[in-house]
């Protein structure tokens, strides 16, 4: 199975072509252009420079969320507009479980997957490592920096943080959760490949869907929604007076 697999989620960008398991290549771009730029010659650059073409990818594999409201669109409308001509299959990856798949092989670690998402809290989810894969220890989520502090207290395996808010939630709760460490530079940052590997596990589980069908997952209300919704609040009040 050949999976085409992109990443934009956060500044960083990056796509990769996997053979059944194998990564054969990869681009990783963190120049500060948008991905609407970057990210489709990226995928042509990829294909071309490795002998590939477009019709012999399987699975179009996307980071779907969370992360970034632009970067997520970004890269679900290019997923569908790759898929779209062959009708191909595509694989909506959870960005926090993408970034920990490259970790998995630090067997009985707990892996702590952080996005900035502002406001005092991350976009996380906690996978602990198995060796060969990963085991689920809680659902993809937005959560206060003080909520994840208190929660990782609790377990006394080593911790390891990953993703674009690594130094974030290192920095703020090292000091009191034990045994909390940063994962190294080549491994912190999200990755295309990591978006392949988890596209795996979706289509074992028979998950994969038409590109119809891909959609962004934020997990939170973009800031102009939030405050539109608070407007529309305060004015319900002054009416009520």
């Amino acid at each position: 199975m050949n999976i085409l697999a992109l990443e934009s989620s956060a500044t960083a960008c990056s796509v990769a072509l996997c053979r059944d398991g194998e990564l054969v290549a990869q681009f990783y771009q963190n120049s500060g252009l948008t991905h609407s730029r970057t990210l489709l010659p990226m995928v042509d650059s990829l294909l071309r420079s490795s002998g590939h073409t477009l019709e012999e990818v399987d699975v179009i594999a996307v980071a779907a969320g969370p992360g970034s409201f632009t970067g997520l669109r970004i890269g679900v409308a290019t997923a569908k507009g790759l898929a779209w001509p062959g009708d191909k299959d595509c694989a909506p990856c959870s960005t926090l479980e993408s970034m920990a798949w490259p970790l998995a092989h630090l067997e009985g670690r707990v892996i702590v997957c952080a996005m900035d998402a502002r406001r005092n809290q991350v976009y996380n989810a906690l996978f602990l490592a198995t060796g060969e894969g990963l085991e689920r220890l809680s659902p993809d989520r937005a959560i206060s920096l003080a909520e994840l502090g208190e929660e990782l207290k609790k377990w006394e395996k080593p911790k390891i943080v990953v993703g674009d808010g690594a130094e974030l939630c290192y920095n703020t709760l090292q000091e009191q959760v034990p045994g909390l460490s940063l994962a190294p530079r080549h491994l912190r940052m999200q990755s295309a490949w990591g978006v392949a590997r988890a596209a795996l596990e979706l289509a074992a589980a028979g998950r994969l869907v038409k590109g119809g069908a891909l959609t962004p997952v934020y997990h939170r209300l973009s800031q102009a929604e939030r405050e539109r919704l608070e407007k529309i609040k305060q004015e319900g009040e002054h009416g009520n007076v």
